[in-house]
């Protein structure tokens, strides 16, 4: 059984969470779907999109060059990490000579990939996640279960319940507009006494040496207008062209990730304010590789909108905790892949193989194609099941033949009179708890087919 099947069983056990989650995801698929609707040339962007981030991937050595010249003369200062050590260390050299202890951030996947947080923890820094729904998840100690709603998985009673306990908000309380009021109220005083602002960038614009941050919130805003010293983390892969470009992708961000027709604040980064810094430390870690595997390669052209995960069949239904990585859905199945296939092989039978993470992408990424290419290096990587490795085997012999197959069919009808007990155990993984084995239908299709079951109809439709 693999590695997300079982971890899913938690989540899959509480139906009622199961459905809500399901449903609230799915709501802002359909959020995306009429926001497409109002948009005729969303293919003609999404194909531009996709031009776009193969030309800068192509020529992406001379994109990061033509940022960093840019950005020095902006007056920001450009740092490179190979890695996530490099990253991390980098972060806290520049806090400690700032003398700072109190660092805000803004959202950040390359955070969570990184590990920063519990690292600057252990050095003294107080990193507080400035986001509503990543401090929520920093309360509850627990990481993001999706990339762009981070507390999607978690119910308003439940937040109320943390709230309560870390802010004294009234007791049972959990009307969303008065959490968020309490929240804000907790946040203005970190904001206030922080020493040193963090953000993500969602895209780096080569030909002006500046930073796009795009935010819901306006939490990226607060941070740096209040402090000196403002971080900005970024991998290698956000950098784009030119201004021309990044119109063509803030038109599909937010529509593709949340149903938006942009996100409230998009804010653009230049040149630091008198008497302010800006560190930009753009970060390898591994996409170097990446970029080197021309079946994988596609995915550096990621936007981080999460459109896929909203859009996936098993990722509504069995939530981010279930994947390894920290990144889930058919995104994280990917990158997982990339970032070490040993550890994260168990991912990849999370997909049905529907391809509508494919068709949502605002990058025309092969996001379904490339899990399914995943599926057939398995075996070169010595990591096929091998129960799935004899199944499939025993499935080649039977089908190989006409004989074998109907011989199979007969068992299997012989099968279904047993005591479903005996079909419907633990050594059946079809029969999980709560769902049952279907029936055979009685007759083939071929059976049919033979003696004219459908050449009334063929007549009716001439």
């Amino acid at each position: 059984m693999s590695t997300h099947s079982v971890a899913a069983r938690k989540f899959v056990a509480d139906a009622g969470r199961m459905a809500w989650h399901d449903q609230a995801l799915y709501a802002v698929r359909e959020k995306r779907d009429r926001m497409m609707e109002s948009v005729p040339e969303w293919e003609e962007l999404r194909n531009l999109s996709s031009q776009i981030k193969q030309h800068t991937l192509s020529h992406l050595a001379d994109y990061l060059q033509e940022f960093e010249r840019n950005a020095t003369a902006n007056g920001m200062v450009v740092h490179w990490a190979r890695d996530a050590a490099e990253m991390n260390e980098t972060v806290w050299q520049l806090i400690r000579e700032h003398g700072g202890r109190r660092l805000i951030k803004s959202k950040s996947m390359l955070s969570e990939e990184c590990g920063l947080t519990p690292y600057l923890h252990e050095r003294g820094v107080d990193a507080v996640e400035s986001d509503l729904g990543e401090r929520i998840m920093q309360l509850l100690h627990l990481p993001p279960s999706h990339i762009v709603l981070p507390a999607i998985g978690v119910r308003r009673e439940e937040v109320g319940e943390l709230f309560h306990r870390e802010m004294g908000t009234e007791e049972g309380n959990s009307d969303p507009t008065y959490l968020t009021h309490a929240a804000r109220k907790n946040l203005r005083e970190k904001f206030l006494n922080a020493d040193v602002s963090m953000t993500g960038v969602n895209f780096a614009i080569a030909s002006t040496g500046a930073l796009a941050v795009c935010t819901n919130e306006g939490n990226a805003d607060m941070g740096t207008s209040f402090t000196d010293l403002h971080i900005a983390i970024m991998g290698i892969e956000k950098v784009i062209p030119d201004m021309r470009a990044l119109g063509v992708f803030t038109r599909l961000l937010a529509r593709s990730g949340t149903g938006q027709p942009v996100t409230t604040y998009t804010s653009l980064y230049r040149r630091p304010a008198p008497g302010k810094r800006i560190h930009v430390i753009l970060v390898d870690n591994g996409r170097s590789e990446w970029l080197a595997d021309a079946r994988h390669r596609n995915m550096l052209k990621c936007l981080r909108c999460g459109a896929c995960m909203n859009t996936c069949p098993v990722y509504r239904r069995s939530g981010g905790y279930s994947y390894s990585y920290f990144i889930p859905g058919p995104l994280g199945i990917n990158l997982s892949m990339l970032r070490s296939p040993k550890l994260h092989h168990g991912n990849i039978s999370a997909c049905t193989l529907c391809y509508s993470c494919s068709g949502v992408c605002p990058a025309k990424i092969d996001l379904g194609e490339q899990i399914y290419l995943w599926r057939q290096q398995l075996d070169a990587l010595h990591l096929a099941d091998p129960t799935k490795k004899a199944a499939v085997k025993g499935m080649d012999f039977v089908m190989a033949g006409p004989g074998r197959f109907y011989g199979a069919i007969a068992c299997a009808r012989a099968a279904e009179k047993l005591p479903r007990g005996m079909v419907e155990n633990s050594l059946n993984p079809w029969s999980a708890p709560g769902r049952a084995m279907p029936r055979f239908a009685r007759e083939t299709f071929n059976a049919q087919w033979k003696r004219g079951a459908f050449r009334k109809d063929e007549k009716d439709e001439q």
